[in-house]
């Protein structure tokens, strides 16, 4: 494979964008619960973003902090905390963390990004993951270029993933014109091959522009999609698919399927 073929992932399938719940319906319930996800389930979205942590003992849970503190009536880091504390914990005072398994054993059919917030996280996702049936379902993202690392080496070619922070940073030279990702292959001192198949990126980082029409273009001669994220206003999402972007990832659901309705993008 050259290094910038990719895989047809069944996760990337779509033949149009695909809208995605950041966190479930975060702006109409608790952030990462069921009541969330069924929210956008209920909408109609088919896809959908988490973020995972692991407790002491080893239990995945669906939880974007790495403490309790902020979102929920307990207090504690959830890495120092056996599940039998966490699961004692209420998000927003009445919703509980939700277990991982419980995430993939509700919707059989619902295609889920993930982002392992933290070293511990990894081995269990892993074991998740590489149970029948779920890779097709799946992409995995990171801060974290080790972590994705790891997963890709634990799971092969099959596992869907977007790209570290260095490819992004590598994909975004290349689209201004600098040493980046050369369309043959990549320049000297860059990657020694795309292992991603996504690129998922907010519009800026440390306020600095990430996504434009020249990183969407950079992208796609790639072979690479387009995710972005966490678009919460309608004008933007507009001009992202203007910009022709695979994906946005949004809290406010029901806004960004109204917009995907108004354009003909939300699947029947």
């Amino acid at each position: 494979m050259s290094p910038f073929e990719t895989i047809a992932f069944p996760y990337l399938a779509a033949p149009h964008p695909v809208a995605i719940a950041h966190r479930g319906s975060a702006a109409a319930h608790p952030e990462n619960t069921m009541a969330a996800f069924q929210d956008a389930v209920d909408l109609g979205y088919r896809y959908i973003e988490t973020d995972v942590h692991a407790t002491r003992d080893g239990v995945l849970v669906a939880f974007h902090d790495d403490r309790l503190d902020r979102v929920t009536d307990a207090r504690g880091r959830i890495s120092e905390l056996d599940w039998r504390e966490v699961s004692q914990a209420r998000v927003h005072g009445r919703e509980a963390i939700p277990l991982f398994d419980e995430l993939l054993a509700a919707w059989p059919d619902l295609k889920i990004n993930i982002d392992p917030k933290a070293d511990g996280a990894v081995v269990p996702l892993i074991k998740a993951l590489a149970r029948p049936g779920v890779l097709p379902r799946v992409c995995v993202g990171s801060f974290s270029g080790r972590r994705l690392a790891t997963m890709r080496a634990a799971l092969g070619p099959d596992l869907c993933t977007s790209m570290a922070p260095r490819e992004v940073l590598r994909l975004r030279l290349t689209s201004l014109g600098l040493p980046g990702l050369t369309s043959s292959g990549p320049s000297s001192g860059s990657l020694a091959a795309v292992a991603a198949a996504a690129a998922q990126v907010p519009l800026r980082h440390y306020g600095l522009p990430v996504l434009d029409g020249r990183f969407v273009q950079a992208a796609h001669a790639r072979g690479l999609k387009v995710h972005v994220w966490t678009i919460n206003d309608g004008d933007t999402m507009t001009r992202l698919l203007d910009l022709g972007v695979d994906g946005i990832m949004s809290d406010e659901t029901a806004l960004l399927k109204a917009i995907f309705m108004e354009r003909g993008l939300w699947p029947s």
